[in-house]
């Protein structure tokens, strides 16, 4: 079994060591000759860098393990580019959440207008990643979790067009299929889903076992009587488990399907809003629990030199979707996962140009998606709005246009409503010189 050359760009992330070690675990699915953690900010990397040394040495010793903060050494050779990076850091998450809320509509760092923010933000240097992959490496897959999904997958296919090998995913169907399993009480494995819409705003229609019983009736059930939590829910941030928490009074008013969680932003925007701080936002509650949780661990492992019993060396749903991936591409299996790519007729009544969220197929000639057919109308009323949001800000970056980015945002359901959407994207502009392009 041929064995592969990775870097995850993002090094620095505080989801990185669960990646690592979910390319420990799943040595013989995927086995490695080289892993490179990659990132712009040297100084966060170093810490998770030395971890990733520590923790290799101990589980997957043969593997040369490095970390850099140059492109031509991070990308040279490789056979898989994982991105997972957040353009502005923290300091810009919290404005992207601060600044809207501060005029009363929703603050989240990839839905509505800091969606908006962090997607012109992250769309040139993702572009930018690309380019440099396939400068410096023999055109490597680029698997991507860079966020918003929605508008990075858009931009990047606007610009690759027809690039079969940069393929765009999401992790939350897959923490919210690990919720149903537990629920459920059977193995992920045996959940066999059907799943539709955009990124970060889609449903799941069916949900089968493996004897072709759908389970979704039961489910439902089992949330409007019981609430909806995370299958870690005791690993969870307190704003996770609310988050999950509004999934029963989504299926009480929508019952013909389970939503994914950040339809919550779009569905009850006034209630979000008034159950939000303006002030301390979640980007606090990260940097005080997850982030510093990270770095204070590993900096005890390189400390004691051992990485064994590691509370931070865990794999994760984030991590295993992108490693299992990776493996279905390099060997071909043709596993399905839910995945975001071009419609191309996966939703016969929608624009075919779309980037949407189904279940597909992947395998070494890419993401193969299933046909869904027509989505029924309370669907396709939304995905037209979101549609149309996610189109014209991609729009307004590569044309540097004011007015296409004030249409996408009066068009966000978290807004509606122009007045608000030009204070918002004013008061977002001045926070993001130097990281957009000037609209004019």
């Amino acid at each position: 079994m041929k064995k592969n050359k990775v870097v995850i760009v993002g090094g620095g992330s505080t989801w990185t060591p669960g990646l690592l070690k979910s390319l420990c675990v799943k040595k013989d699915d995927f086995p490695l000759e080289e892993l490179r953690l990659f990132d712009t900010d040297g100084a966060r990397q170093e810490p998770i860098g030395r971890f990733a040394q520590i923790l290799f040495a101990e589980e997957y010793p043969g593997v040369q393990v490095t970390y850099t903060t140059d492109k031509r050494e991070a990308y040279t050779g490789v056979d898989f580019v994982f991105c997972q990076i957040r353009t502005g850091g923290f300091a810009m998450r919290k404005l992207d959440e601060q600044i809207p809320l501060a005029h009363g509509v929703v603050g989240q760092e990839t839905c509505g207008a800091g969606g908006f923010a962090y997607g012109m933000r992250s769309i040139p240097d993702m572009i930018e990643i690309v380019r440099d992959a396939r400068t410096y490496a023999n055109d490597p897959w680029i698997l991507n979790y860079t966020n918003p999904a929605a508008i990075v997958a858009l931009a990047l296919d606007k610009v690759f067009p027809g690039d079969k090998k940069i393929v765009n995913m999401c992790d939350q169907p897959v923490n919210l299929l690990q919720a149903f399993a537990k629920i459920l009480r059977i193995d992920r494995s045996e959940l066999h889903p059907e799943y539709i819409g955009l990124n970060h705003f889609g449903w799941f229609t069916q949900l089968q076992n493996a004897s072709g019983q759908d389970l979704m009736p039961q489910l439902r059930e089992k949330i409007l009587r019981d609430g909806f939590a995370p299958a870690d829910a005791a690993e969870r941030d307190a704003s996770w488990l609310e988050t999950y928490s509004t999934v029963k009074a989504m299926v009480r008013d929508f019952p013909n399907y389970i939503p994914n969680t950040y339809l919550q932003y779009y569905l009850y925007p006034q209630e979000v809003v008034e159950r939000l701080d303006p002030i301390h936002t979640r980007t606090e509650e990260v940097e005080n629990g997850r982030q510093r949780r990270v770095f204070e661990e590993c900096a005890r492992v390189q400390r004691e030199g051992t990485a064994q019993g590691s509370s931070i060396a865990k794999n994760e749903a984030h991590a295993d979707m992108i490693v299992e991936v990776a493996a279905s591409i390099a060997y071909d299996e043709g596993r399905p996962f839910i995945m975001i790519t071009r419609n191309d007729g996966v939703i016969t009544n929608f624009h075919q140009d779309a980037m949407v969220e189904c279940l597909a197929h992947v395998g070494k000639g890419g993401v193969q998606p299933v046909p869904f057919g027509e989505i029924d109308v309370f669907m396709k009323g939304l995905m037209e709005g979101q549609y149309a949001y996610e189109t014209l800000t991609v729009e307004a970056y590569f044309e540097k246009s004011y007015e296409k980015a004030l249409k996408a945002l009066t068009l966000n359901r978290t807004l509606v409503d122009a007045q608000k959407a030009r204070a918002v994207l004013d008061d977002l502009q001045d926070a993001n010189q130097g990281y957009w392009p000037e609209l004019l």
